[in-house]
């Protein structure tokens, strides 16, 4: 039996280090990911010169405040230091769902500091929570205004809330668009200003993002008071205030409004109408027992 007399011939081919194998997934990702977003979906013109199949690296790194030639070293696996900011800011200019985030701080080594700024899949102990507050409406809502979860009198309180199809529960979206919404505000232009005011304001930290875009696209094609209230760029916060409606049952009714925040603040959160007056609260009361047998509305009338 022959012996091969070569040093090397004997010696398998040493490993990749772990962390230069996760600089190349995470610039192979990162490609991959700025080829598939075409210049229109974030407002860049096309140009009549583009070879790349998506947004160019320079685009990438504009979107994303990250200077040029860093945002290149990270798709040439270069051996750099990422932090949680940047790939927050990249995460966002890449458009990546919830997984796609997931798997860039993972690739990146660093921890995700807010690794789920919504809630739009509630634990069954907030469902029964907004059961048990009844009569007193509730609803839980995210930075959009959807309506994730809600209770019986908050779905009877300014209309019919499940006869609308789930993507149109949306508060901002019936404020502007639904006459039965409409109907029930007597505050409603002061109402519908401070809403179209946060949204601008939520939006800031969300520009990028599919959902986002795609509700402020739908409110200006559908709504001319939307789209003149949007051009004033007015800003606002939310703040707890005091509600009024004019339910269609039970007449005008007066709330202390409480958001309590169930993850970041501008995140989701769970709203809670407390009654301001004795008559307010027999009239929800009154509302509940409506939604409970219809027909003692009729009965009543």
């Amino acid at each position: 039996m022959s012996v091969s007399t070569d040093p090397l011939a004997s010696e398998a081919p040493a490993p990749a280090p772990a962390d230069s194998v996760r600089r190349e997934e995470l610039a192979a990702f990162l490609r991959s990911r700025r080829e598939r977003i075409t210049p229109e979906q974030v407002g860049l013109p096309r140009g009549p010169r583009r070879r790349t199949p998506g947004l160019r690296r320079e685009e990438v790194a504009h979107l994303s405040t990250v200077g040029v030639t860093w945002y290149t070293w990270l798709e040439q696996a270069r051996d750099i230091q990422v932090s949680a900011q940047v790939l927050d800011s990249l995460s966002r200019a890449l458009m990546l769902d919830s997984s796609e985030r997931a798997h860039l701080f993972a690739l990146a080594g660093t921890a995700d500091p807010t690794p789920a700024n919504e809630t739009t899949v509630l634990p069954p102990g907030i469902r029964q929570l907004l059961t048990q507050l009844e009569p007193f409406p509730a609803c839980v809502q995210n930075a959009r205004y959807d309506i994730v979860a809600y209770n019986r009198t908050y779905g009877r309180l300014l209309g019919d809330l499940d006869a609308h199809p789930p993507e149109d529960r949306n508060c901002m979206w019936l404020a502007f668009t639904d006459p039965d919404w409409a109907a029930a505000m007597p505050d409603r232009q002061e109402t519908i200003r401070l809403m179209a005011a946060r949204f601008r304001s939520r939006m800031a930290e969300h520009l990028a993002e599919p959902a986002w875009k795609a509700l402020l696209k739908r409110m200006e094609r559908s709504s001319p008071e939307f789209r003149e209230l949007w051009e004033r760029h007015e800003v606002a916060r939310a703040v707890d205030q005091t509600k009024r409606f004019r339910n269609r049952h039970v007449g005008m009714v007066s709330f202390n409004y409480h958001g309590l925040w169930l993850g970041p603040a501008e995140g989701a959160r769970l709203g809670t109408y407390v009654p301001q007056d004795e008559q307010t609260h027999a009239r929800v009361e009154r509302l509940l027992r409506i939604i409970e047998d219809p027909a003692s509305d009729q009965r009543r009338r």
